[in-house]
């Protein structure tokens, strides 16, 4: 029964690709967009979205890049959390809001996405301590994530990018706010 198992927690390679592809699912987690939104303009990511983002991300994969996280309950992939160093997202360059707060290096949290069936189970808090230890093991000093203030009853969708309170749990700290409702957190290693 995969109830029993322990959760494992393993880098994108791309050995483990079709992995990642039964988590997203033909939807591509969210809306087709295979962990492509912090990658593109929007005109892209409109054009794009779908199996175009599909064949982006598996080629970056392919590359040696490795963007994120995996969880797995068994052989069963269960969980995902994007994180790389924040120049690999140009959208959060172009971004005034998720504007640099200075000229430290850091690594960018960006997504989390969770299988259906194991959302509400505390999930996101383990990839989150996850991909910090494999983002310290790759040189980050210091990880950067980019929370939705969300209310109770809010879109599930919200929390894409994490929420506050498993940040704090984490030892994260608020280091700016430019909009009431997206602080930008960091966790200094």
């Amino acid at each position: 029964m995969i109830e029993d198992k322990p959760i494992e927690f393993r880098p994108l390679v791309p050995r483990d690709w079709n992995n990642l592809e039964h988590l997203f699912g033909k939807r591509g987690a969210s809306g087709g967009c295979w962990c492509m939104w912090w990658r593109q303009t929007q005109a892209e990511f409109d054009r794009l979205h779908g199996e175009p983002n599909r064949v982006a991300f598996k080629s970056l994969v392919e590359s040696g890049i490795v963007p994120g996280v995996i969880a797995y309950k068994g052989n069963e992939s269960v969980g995902w959390c994007a994180i790389e160093p924040r120049e690999s997202y140009p959208r959060l360059e172009r971004s005034k809001i998720l504007a640099k707060v200075d000229d430290q290096p850091v690594w960018s949290v960006t997504c989390f996405y969770i299988g259906r069936q194991h959302r509400g189970k505390g999930l996101m808090r383990s990839l989150l301590y996850a991909a910090i230890d494999w983002a310290a093991k790759n040189g980050a000093n210091i990880i950067e994530a980019y929370p939705f203030a969300t209310q109770r009853g809010a879109r599930i969708s919200a929390a894409y990018m994490g929420v506050i309170p498993v940040y704090l749990e984490n030892g994260f700290v608020e280091v700016m706010r430019r909009s009431p409702r997206r602080p930008i957190m960091r966790k200094y290693l």
